[in-house]
């Protein structure tokens, strides 16, 4: 499996960030550095033990990628990235009065990707550890939680991404339900036809039986 889905790839491939909720980090606050191979018991645990390390290490994470199982429609596969991936898309500036916004994403590739095994565990399968940028380190003791910020130009790119993907949901819903009433359709019309059919038999049941009662009256 592709370890670095993009924004465009398939419908069950989206992007997912954090819309400003605290994330608990009351556990996974050790002094543990994410290695290929840590197994986590649940995909929040994962969250919890990165977000720590990054409050540990200097740098705010943002929960990017997921991928959900074909089969049941649950997340497999998740990527946790620092808030500086990327780059913000440039924007013509409405007024020149306006100050510019400041630059929130460098292009950092530090990262964590994490699966879902069929033991149930969660898996680091990568680990990108440098940064491209400062690190401002945070004493695990100074507060035991962060808040996933987002700049205003990261919720607009959210609207965007989810609007896009509820307008591909509904086309394949109105998809799914041309193909369930055509299904439909097929049915009735055999239903139809097998009710002809019996029809057709029992008149000609009938037919029979009276040629049968006049042959023997006469």
């Amino acid at each position: 499996m592709d370890e670095n889905p993009s924004i465009e790839e398939a419908e069950n491939e989206t992007v997912q960030i954090s819309d400003g909720k605290e994330l608990d980090t009351t556990e996974g606050t050790s002094d543990e550095e994410p290695y290929v191979g840590m197994e986590f018991e649940s995909e929040e645990a994962a969250k919890v033990f990165y977000d720590a390390y990054a409050t540990r290490v200097g740098f705010i994470m943002r929960v990017d990628a997921f991928r959900r199982s074909m089969r049941d429609g649950k997340v497999v596969w998740r990527r946790l990235v620092c808030n500086k991936e990327g780059f913000r898309k440039l924007r013509p500036r409405r007024s020149e009065n306006r100050k510019p916004r400041a630059i929130t994403r460098e292009g950092c590739k530090a990262m964590i990707v994490v699966k879902k095994e069929k033991t149930g565990k969660w898996v680091v399968t990568r680990f990108v550890k440098e940064h491209n940028h400062q690190l401002v380190p945070i004493p695990t003791s100074g507060r035991r939680s962060m808040l996933l910020s987002q700049t205003p130009d990261e919720k607009d790119v959210k609207i965007r991404e989810l609007t896009a993907e509820l307008q591909r949901e509904r086309k394949r819903s109105a998809a799914f339900q041309e193909q369930l009433d055509m299904v439909l359709r097929e049915m009735e019309e055999h239903s139809n036809q097998l009710s002809r059919n019996i029809d057709d038999i029992v008149q000609s049941v009938r037919e029979i039986e009276s040629k049968r009662v006049a042959l023997s009256q006469s």
